[in-house]
């Protein structure tokens, strides 16, 4: 199990677990990253890190996808 952060840009990975206090798991599953789920790195800019998730792209800061491992 690795943070998503680590993943190649493309490679579509599931979500094995999410991570943090229970609001931060909540905001997680809230924009999709739920467990069994499957997410997609798109890029890395500036400290977001773009993510691809049930077919819509999202921009977390690269401490939040840290809690997002696969």
């Amino acid at each position: 199990m690795m943070p998503v952060t680590l993943a190649n840009v493309g490679e579509e990975m599931m979500i094995k677990k999410v991570g943090g206090n229970p609001d931060t798991r909540r905001f997680l599953e809230n924009l999709g990253f739920v467990v069994g789920g499957s997410v997609t790195v798109v890029n890395e800019l500036g400290g977001n890190v773009i993510l691809n998730v049930k077919d819509s792209r999202v921009a977390v800061s690269r401490e939040m996808a840290t809690k997002i491992m696969v």
